[in-house]
């Protein structure tokens, strides 16, 4: 689950993280009373949306095809970006109006972009130096884990692939948290000198401790600032959480946007669905998530490309099964659909009748590719073949992810 960057400082500053103070605003005259109470005579209107690369963002309206494209692909051109700098009142007014309501196009969002409803209006700050920093956690070490760079605000895979030795990682160990020496020397390698070196340390301390008691996924800022008078403090903040853990933070399930997730995910989820779209054009049913990764594998392996994960688990009743069905028809990109079960707990001829209710429910417009496997696997294969469907049937998955990309071509 993540959240807006408004959100993410208020939940470091409860946790004694330094943030530049800030206003969430929701309409054109909460900005401009934001940005009266803060104080000028700088102000800085962000679009609040969750995707990274708002400052190099272009937005819809002012944009020409060509310019879209160039801000979906990273290199934007000249024009009024997601994050503005404004030195006066009527300035900040004037931001307000143009972003709320617009279509804000970055690297992370593809050309189609994100509507902006929501904007946090921030005083300006005396930036020195700008670094980047974040934590989350490292699997092949089992530990959690600071990243940081010297080269802040700027997209930390550009600077892995430029220059891998910039980047610097720090372990943390699980039973004592991060040492103030740890914190001390990263900050020296950042480049850091005098009170900052101290303030830093402090600073990667707290922000661990908060990714820690939060259940957080990752836990990104950039850039983290240095000032002009050496404090340090969070001028971004990135923030998303283990989902598994959210029962334990129902503080942080009330703040999910639900006009930011995708809608096919949000009802899949419903129906106690793991569904996830991607951008291909084979539509993926599939009992059990390593089975659907295997899928999605085969398909690929076979030269084509799965337009979803979708997981309906080892114990799916038949509106599940007619629910994911229709969850995936109502793609436009899906020109194949891929049914790949291996029974155990999951019955085939379950999934058999959950595929003919939805077929007669929403009608089948494109091949369907049957492979199953397994608990009733042959009374499965008897409903279908009774049936006025007209199947694919395969017999392993080899033969289904061949069947299925050629039926996805036209062949």
């Amino acid at each position: 689950m993540k959240i807006h960057e408004y959100q993410a400082k208020e939940i470091l500053r409860r946790h004694g993280v330094p943030v530049p103070s800030g206003k969430p605003a929701m309409s054109v005259d909460e900005a401009v009373s934001a940005a009266d109470q803060l104080g000028g005579p700088i102000w800085v209107v962000k679009s609040q949306i969750h995707a990274g690369g708002r400052g190099k963002g272009r937005f819809a309206e002012v944009s020409s095809a060509e310019e879209i494209q160039a801000a979906a692909d990273g290199h934007p051109l000249d024009g009024k970006g997601g994050v503005q700098l404004c030195r006066s009142i009527d300035e900040v007014r004037a931001a307000a109006e143009f972003m709320l309501g617009n279509t804000l196009v970055t690297k992370q969002t593809g050309a189609e972009g994100k509507q902006v409803s929501r904007l946090y209006i921030e005083g300006g700050a005396d930036i020195a130096q700008e670094l980047y920093l974040s934590v989350m956690l490292d699997r092949s070490n089992h530990r959690v884990m600071l990243m940081a760079s010297a080269a802040g605000g700027t997209e930390i895979e550009d600077v892995a692939e430029a220059d891998p030795e910039a980047i610097k990682r720090v372990h943390v160990d699980p039973a004592i948290g991060l040492g103030g020496w740890q914190g001390r020397a990263l900050a020296k390698d950042l480049g850091l000198t005098g009170k900052a070196v101290n303030r830093a340390a402090v600073f990667f301390q707290k922000l661990v401790a908060c990714y820690v008691a939060m259940d957080c996924d990752m836990l990104e800022i950039n850039p983290l600032i240095v000032t002009g008078d050496d404090n340090v403090m969070a001028l971004d903040a990135k923030m998303s959480f283990d989902g598994n853990a959210l029962y334990r933070h129902k503080d942080v399930q009330a703040l999910r946007d639900l006009s930011e997730e995708d809608e096919a995910e949000l009802e899949a989820g419903e129906y106690g669905l793991s569904f996830i779209n991607l951008d291909g054009n084979i539509g993926c049913l599939v009992n059990g998530a390593g089975l659907a990764m295997s899928t999605m594998d085969i398909i690929q392996y076979k030269g084509g490309k799965p337009a979803n994960f979708l997981d309906v688990g080892g114990g799916a009743k038949k509106d599940q099964v007619v629910a994911a069905f229709k969850i995936i028809t109502k793609d436009p990109a899906v020109k194949a659909i891929l049914v790949n079960i291996f029974g155990g707990i999951m019955k085939c001829d379950i999934i058999a009748e959950g595929v003919l209710a939805a077929v007669q429910e929403v009608g089948l417009q494109v091949p369907l590719v049957v492979r199953l496997s397994g608990t009733n696997a042959e009374l499965g294969r008897k409903i279908i073949d009774e049936s006025d469907l007209n199947v694919i049937t395969a017999d392993d998955l080899d033969e289904a992810g061949t069947k299925a990309v050629a039926a996805a071509q036209g062949a």
